[in-house]
């Protein structure tokens, strides 16, 4: 990772100028990814903050400053596998920085563990998210313990599946797309972490009517 790179693909890039967006800014995101690398930059400009949520939830707000400059480095470093038929880049960046989250596995588990341990008053970003997943009606700050102990002892692959699906509100064929599997492995990896949601949160919450 050269020092040219990092600037490009950081969060600290600048705002575009006041006025008409330049012309590589009303390309599609596929033109964009088979461009230079300054056109390939304002992917970052694009998605960068949906990124950062996602890998803040997992890992924390400072891991995730530095791992979402990987990500699109990555991104353009791979630029070719990119599939011009799909939607959007979105969900191929998603793919790109959950498989860095996993070299991170131990340090997300022990975020999980400690939220499991914190004080019951308190709850963690995206636990709402989660109990609605598999619950009608649900306190998700009661509720955040026990989510966060079942994130921590789920699968590292339905953990992802869960929360790209869960967070990220990605359909079934961008997760199977984002992270190379088939859609009917992640229609059960999903059912299997849900099952695991609800038997955390109990017989006392209602299930949700419309799954």
């Amino acid at each position: 990772m050269n020092r040219i790179q990092t600037a490009a693909f950081s969060r600290e890039r600048l705002p575009p100028e006041p006025g008409p967006p330049p012309e590589a800014a009303l390309r599609t995101d596929a033109q964009l990814v088979s461009s230079s690398q300054e056109d390939f930059a304002l992917l970052f400009d694009r998605y960068a903050a949906a990124i950062h949520r996602y890998v803040a939830r997992r890992l924390g707000t400072t891991e995730a400053e530095d791992l979402v400059g990987q990500t699109f480095l990555v991104a353009f470093e791979r630029r070719h596998s990119y599939h011009e038929s799909s939607a959007g880049a979105l969900p191929w960046l998603y793919g790109i920085a959950t498989n860095l989250i996993h070299r991170r596995r131990r340090d997300e588990v022990r975020q999980y563990r400690a939220y499991s341990r914190s004080d019951p008053g308190g709850s963690f970003d995206g636990a709402d998210l989660l109990a609605a997943e598999v619950a009608a009606r649900v306190d998700a700050q009661s509720a955040s313990r026990a989510l966060a102990g079942v994130l921590a002892g789920l699968r590292q692959a339905d953990r992802d599946i869960l929360l790209l699906f869960a967070w990220e509100d990605l359909s079934y064929p961008e997760i199977a797309d984002a992270l190379d599997i088939p859609i009917g492995t992640v229609r059960s990896r999903l059912h299997r972490a849900r099952r695991a949601l609800r038997a955390a949160l109990g017989p006392d919450f209602q299930e949700n009517p419309d799954e």
